[in-house]
């Protein structure tokens, strides 16, 4: 990389262990075109700082591991291009909303405990015959098509990250749930409408939103939580259109 230009990176640092406050720590690192910020951390921690603790594994935008806030914004570390930022100081903090573990790791038990209160499984009536079934649940690709976009959810919790009523709520499950409660709602094969409704149709569940549409403007897949939470708002408020 020698000869290579430079890239800025400030990050937020901070370590519970040793009762140290948060701060920031900068680190100048070189670039090579289509270098990733995860790239760019990564550089950090095996040639500048050892300590620097981070989450990946896929590094292609497929596990969510490496969500975090990139000048202002949640975003996968890994699909984030430094060029695409077209800036040479780049913030780097842990997602918002989260508790901190260390540096830029998120304590994300909060929001898999949410994402588990939803039942994000399908529920079906007669459990003998679906833990041992005797044919496929066949579906139509109209069927398919109502929930297809709100399947490719990585859980990365970027969404849960940027999402502003989370911020003020701890109790909203946040867009991330509710886009997995429709999802499984909306499955023809599912049997468990009403007992989905009644988890989030309260004054802390689905009313709650205030479609700030932020959840969706981040999502890396494209699935519009935002679309999901106002597609079961109506399925609640005008019935059900499944069939």
């Amino acid at each position: 990389m020698s000869g290579a230009s430079e890239v800025l990176l400030r990050v937020y640092r901070y370590n519970p262990s040793n009762s140290g406050k948060p701060h920031y720590q900068n680190y100048r690192v070189p670039t090579f075109r289509g270098m990733t910020v995860l790239d760019a951390l990564i550089y950090i921690k095996e040639n500048l700082d050892p300590t620097l603790s981070i989450r990946y594994s896929c590094r292609m935008a497929s596990c969510g591991s490496c969500g975090m806030t990139i000048n202002g914004l949640p975003r996968l570390a890994c699909f984030t291009q430094i060029s695409e930022l077209k800036s040479k100081y780049i913030l780097v903090q842990p997602l918002r909303n989260l508790p901190v573990i260390k540096d830029l790791v998120a304590d994300l038990d909060e929001f898999f405990n949410k994402h588990r209160l939803v039942k994000p499984y399908l529920i079906r009536r007669d459990v003998e015959e679906q833990e041992n079934p005797r044919e496929q649940y066949r579906q139509s690709d109209e069927e398919l098509e109502r929930y297809v976009q709100f399947a490719y959810c990585i859980k990365c919790a970027l969404c849960y990250s940027a999402c502003p009523v989370v911020s003020t709520d701890k109790n909203f499950p946040g867009p991330q749930a509710l886009a997995q409660l429709y999802r499984y709602y909306i499955d023809t094969r599912d049997e468990a409408s009403e007992e989905r409704i009644r988890i989030v149709n309260n004054a802390h569940g689905i009313w709650r939103c205030h479609f700030a549409d932020s959840c969706s403007q981040v999502c890396p897949k494209g699935v519009d939580p935002a679309l999901a939470i106002q597609l079961m708002r109506r399925e609640m408020m005008f019935g059900p259109s499944r069939g």
